[in-house]
């Protein structure tokens, strides 16, 4: 089989290597003359791991090439993919679909024969249709179909995700433009994959109450973290003891500094304005979005109290910036709000980070940048953890509280162990749970490296 792919970011570039892997040929279609050029070269312009390997793999086995010629590209193709971005629309939140519409007039110009159209990119309910209704316009009399097929890639383990999905979403216009979409992911049929066939309504809306649905999660133990520290709970064994429920199940209830990234962010605001605009309010989902719009500002108040709550003329060490760990993906990340809240309150921010600060020095003026983890605390006021990086997971703590001015850390991701981190002289804060003096390590707490 043969297909386009209309996109080369992160959606684009790992489905279609992908794809390729699974013996399809795959060809991937980008406006950007740079971004095609650095790809012919093998340079991968995103981090996520193992995907230069497999790039380059399908490449050398002439399964997936790279071109600015949608035209080229399309030749004999069984279907295209768009897989282009749909950023919030600034002001009023909405997803911007001009990248997709534009990219169905393309497809709309370049068809030659039976074709099925797929948008894998993330859109609201309706866009399928309003895809048609443009390359019906555009070409009257070409022959195709329509199809949506969300992608549930994970930044970071998005390869796994791809080739063992938990599920496949297909939505489509008619039985041959589904037969289409079973062939394509056929390689899943041997690990008995659920494939879901539906509509195109109701693929378009399950992506986004999947993305809404963990958004909602996270912000539910964010406000238990946030009770527990109260009454003198323990977050972790609430979210174990409810986890362990499997109506409810353990992923996503770790607490942490609010969501972020590409996805969850951009995605509860756009399904909250289409459910605003056809007269169904989603109260829940509005209510999440205030609360980790307004927990990620929170946190840079919880750094300045840990520093005696002034923080002029003081060094704050950042281990971590980029939204979660293995990406090097800076969009809505906590940091974002965190660090520019410092140097407003008079700090002076060393930061350090394994793959996003080359990204981060576009978006993070005035903050100075470190070689490594500890180059970043030596000399510091407090040290302050954002992203749970493996590296972070155990520091050499003798070496760290002997580089700091004062043993004050902050972890907003709960990494280490606040009795061990007492024990070993620290000022020790964190989400949601007791300070350490009288707390017990349990079997599911990180030790410490001393």
């Amino acid at each position: 089989m043969r297909i386009a792919m209309i996109g080369t970011g992160y959606v684009g570039l790992v489905s279609g290597a992908c794809f390729s892997e699974f013996g399809v040929h795959v060809t991937c279609v980008d406006k950007d003359a740079d971004k095609i050029d650095r790809l012919k070269r093998g340079e991968i312009p995103i981090y996520e791991p193992g995907l230069d390997d497999l790039v380059a793999r399908n490449v050398a086995a002439g399964r997936l090439s790279f071109t600015l010629d949608l035209k080229e590209a399309m030749q004999g193709v069984d279907a295209v993919f768009i897989a282009v971005g749909t950023p919030s629309r600034r002001g009023d939140g909405h997803a911007d679909l001009s990248y997709v519409y534009g990219a169905a007039e393309e497809i709309a110009r370049n068809l030659d024969h039976y074709t099925v159209i797929v948008t894998k990119s993330t859109v609201p309910v309706g866009t399928g249709r309003e895809v048609e209704a443009i390359i019906r316009k555009t070409a009257p009399k070409a022959e195709f179909d329509i199809a949506s097929n969300p992608e549930f890639l994970r930044e970071g383990s998005a390869i796994g995700d791809f080739m063992r999905p938990d599920r496949v979403v297909i939505g489509a216009t008619s039985d041959r433009a589904a037969d289409v979409m079973r062939r394509l992911y056929r390689p899943l049929y041997l690990i008995e994959t659920p494939i879901v066939v539906t509509s195109l309504e109701t693929a378009e809306l399950t992506k986004y109450a999947a993305n809404t649905f963990l958004a909602a999660k996270i912000t539910f133990i964010n406000e238990i973290a946030d009770l527990c520290e109260k009454v003198g709970a323990n977050v972790h064994d609430v979210a174990r003891g409810i986890g362990l429920d499997g109506r409810i199940g353990k992923k996503f209830l770790h607490p942490g500094p609010g969501y972020g990234g590409s996805c969850f962010p951009k995605d509860t605001l756009a399904l909250v304005r289409t459910a605003q605009q056809v007269g169904s309010p989603l109260r829940i989902i509005e209510t999440v979005v205030d609360i980790n719009d307004k927990r990620k500002k929170q946190m840079a108040q919880r750094i300045i109290a840990a520093c005696g709550g002034d923080v002029t003329g003081k060094t704050i060490a950042v281990l971590g910036v980029a939204f979660k760990p293995n990406t090097d993906d800076m969009r809505d990340s906590p940091s974002l709000d965190i660090v520019p809240a410092l140097l407003a309150a008079g700090a002076s921010v060393r930061a350090y980070d394994p793959a996003a600060m080359h990204e981060a020095e576009k978006l993070l003026p005035g903050v100075a940048w470190a070689k490594d983890a500890y180059a970043a605390i030596d000399g510091a006021d407090c040290v302050a953890i954002l992203t749970e990086w493996n590296e972070f997971r155990a520091l050499d703590l003798r070496r760290i509280k002997a580089l700091l001015k004062s043993p004050v850390m902050v972890d907003l991701r709960n990494i280490y162990n606040p009795a061990d981190m007492a024990q070993a002289g620290f000022v020790y804060s964190s989400i949601g749970r007791p300070d350490g003096s009288a707390e017990k390590p349990t079997g599911s707490s990180a030790q410490s490296t001393l």
